[in-house]
């Protein structure tokens, strides 16, 4: 009988720990090795619970996040798969834990049968993603002319959540005329001509959160 697959849990919230838990461990095939509440934990947790797949939520409160602890696992000498499970599908959250290095991108509305599913397919090494995650990323290729780039993306979510351009600036280590120069390329792609108005195109499309 083969070793069943080994899943460290990574979720801010302990009620949605203790579920996926109970969910995980219903299989035999499955083992939950360790959790963590934040990205630092789940960093220091990886290298003595030696998971084969860490379940990663992508908003974990204080600290980094999600996609950031994934970069940072993807970096390890010998990194665990990362199946991302989180309750949001927007293009800005896909773009950034895909390009950080995560196998998978499951909702977490799925059942628990397509869960451990995925867990499978993500410690063998093979991509899988929801349905509606999957649509979009066709959906995205398909229309490349027009479609952000992640770091459009990822700094209309900043517009959008209120920053200024020079706190966005900052944040992403980048001059406020980059972020300006990045905004016209916003507006022009979503057909817009404010902050405002790109921050509820970029809502309307499920571009961000």
């Amino acid at each position: 009988m083969a070793e069943p697959v080994r899943v460290l849990i990574v979720d801010d919230h302990p009620i949605v720990r203790s579920g996926l838990r109970g969910a995980i461990e219903a299989d035999p095939s499955v083992v939950v090795v360790g959790e963590a509440g934040s990205g630092e934990a789940a960093l220091d947790a990886v290298p003595a619970a030696a998971p084969d797949v860490v379940l990663m939520d992508l908003h974990l409160g204080a600290g980094i996040d999600g996609a950031e602890a994934t970069r940072r696992l993807a970096a390890l000498p010998r990194p665990p798969r990362v199946l991302v499970l989180t309750a949001y599908e927007s293009e800005a959250d896909i773009l950034r834990a895909i390009e950080a290095g995560a196998t998978g991108y499951l909702l977490k509305d799925a059942e628990p049968a397509e869960l451990i599913a995925a867990i499978h397919t993500a410690a063998a090494g093979e991509t899988v993603l929801a349905p509606s995650v999957a649509t979009r990323l066709v959906s995205r290729v398909r229309r490349p002319g027009r479609a952000l780039t992640a770091r459009e993306t990822e700094i209309l979510q900043r517009v959008a959540d209120g920053e200024a351009n020079a706190t966005i600036a900052k944040a992403l280590f980048i001059t406020e005329a980059t972020v300006k120069s990045h905004l016209v390329q916003v507006f022009s792609k979503l057909e817009v001509d404010s902050r405002t108005a790109a921050a509820a195109e970029g809502r309307r499309r499920g571009l961000i959160r």
